[in-house]
């Protein structure tokens, strides 16, 4: 996923469509580093540190 793109998710308070691995993920902060902290929908506890190239838009 594009930074850009990922930081615009991450501040919009519409939920997007985002998935990692298939599960569909929130995304709560997007860092310099390419990277992204994100949680499954239906895991809120299960907090993640992501590469942002592992991020797909449905």
């Amino acid at each position: 996923m594009n930074k850009q793109r990922a930081i615009e998710i991450s501040e919009s308070p519409i939920m997007e469509n985002v998935t990692y691995q298939g599960t569909p993920i929130y995304i709560q902060h997007v860092y310099d580093n390419d990277t992204a902290r994100i949680y499954p929908l239906d895991h809120s506890e299960q907090e993640m540190t992501v590469s942002l190239d592992s991020l797909i838009e449905n």
